[in-house]
């Protein structure tokens, strides 16, 4: 038997960003350190991650100058390391639940190896027969997926009778909101926005009606034709102008699933609201949400347990081109995700760790 490690390498937040992340120089955003791997207590296990989550969300998490008051999880402190979540093979283990070699779903964060809780590690399991790998508890039947089909049924309302639009819908949660809209609730239409002809080409094998390309130059020439008649629902990934474009297109008493909003996160003066007054005109609805209320209020499991059935019964597809799989030197976890920003990737962005 292999001997366990005693030390690990890790990425810490040295310099919290205000606008862009930065990879090099003297104000680089993140640092690479070593510390001691501590002995296991009981109840404890030692992890090594296989695979990073890389996901918006942890670009909040780690602005200078948050109202932690105000955030719905703690900052990540400086100093600290990176926090993500992860795919994780159990090392050691001092838990009665969880033995060595099983593999886990945990926030285990950028770090070679971890010692968590054994109450705060998920185990998982591929089931090739289904089609369901180990990175798909990160994506499609992990949090985006719970994040899709929570926005859609309990914040939107959505119902068989809406026309829904979906921003970033070549991501991880919008490649899984056009697909539970169309093929779970069975929506009268369903029309996707993603950047890019090829993005949008996907999108529509997906099932959506259409895929609005919006780094067209007659992008709101489309989505004006796409949305003829108006639309009942708008699941927002991404805010700034894609956002304050919809808001002419939503119907009188529609509503709006604000799930992100990528497209500010690296410059958050950028948001300026030119159709407000529609939001007053209209009556529309918009509700911020965050995956983890589908887990404060008991639904995760499941959502969980429904998502993996529409895998089961074909109205979700796991496909190739909805994971973008990037092999990565720990060295490189952060260039990796910075990646998100660029629109480096088709549906989930994933880090998987190189030997």
């Amino acid at each position: 038997m292999p001997s366990l490690p005693t030390t690990t390498k890790q990425w810490v937040l040295s310099n919290p960003p205000t606008t862009k992340v930065i990879l090099d120089g003297s104000e680089t955003t993140f640092k690479l350190e070593t510390a001691s791997i501590p002995a296991l207590k009981d109840g404890q296990v030692l992890v090594k991650p296989h695979y990073f989550s890389n996901d918006p969300a942890q670009r909040g998490w780690i602005q200078k100058g948050v109202d932690a008051e105000r955030l719905y999880i703690p900052p990540v402190a400086q100093g600290a390391v990176m926090r993500s979540f992860a795919i994780c093979e159990v090392l050691q283990s001092k838990a009665e639940n969880l033995k060595e070699g099983q593999m886990v779903s945990a926030a285990a964060g950028w770090t070679e190896y971890a010692v968590m809780e054994a109450k705060d590690c998920n185990p998982v399991q591929a089931d090739e027969q289904a089609g369901i790998k180990l990175t798909h508890f990160i994506g499609s039947i992990g949090a985006p997926g719970i994040t899709a089909y929570w926005g859609l049924v309990n914040v939107a309302g959505t119902t068989k009778d809406d026309t829904v639009v979906v921003s970033g819908a070549a991501g991880a949660t919008g490649s899984m909101v056009m697909q539970i809209a169309k093929h779970v609730l069975g929506c009268k239409k369903v029309i996707g926005i993603a950047g890019g002809e090829k993005k949008c080409k996907w999108v529509e094998s997906l099932g959506a009606d259409v895929c609005v390309d919006y780094k067209a130059t007659n992008f709101k020439e489309q989505l004006w034709k796409a949305t003829e008649g108006f639309v009942e629902v708008y699941f927002d990934n991404v805010g700034g102008e894609i956002l304050d474009t919809m808001l002419k297109r939503i119907k009188r008493y529609g509503r709006i699933a604000a799930c992100g909003s990528v497209a500010t996160y690296n410059d958050p003066e950028s948001l300026r609201l030119k159709n407000w007054f529609e939001v007053i005109a209209n009556r529309i609805e918009i509700k911020g949400f965050i995956v983890l209320d589908a887990f404060f209020q008991g639904k995760g499991p499941a959502i969980i347990g429904a998502l993996r059935n529409g895998v089961k019964d074909g109205k979700i597809k796991l496909t190739e081109e909805g994971e973008t799989i990037v092999p990565t030197k720990f060295e490189d976890v952060p260039k990796t995700w910075t990646s998100l920003f660029e629109g480096g990737n088709q549906g989930k962005l994933v880090t998987e760790l190189k030997a």
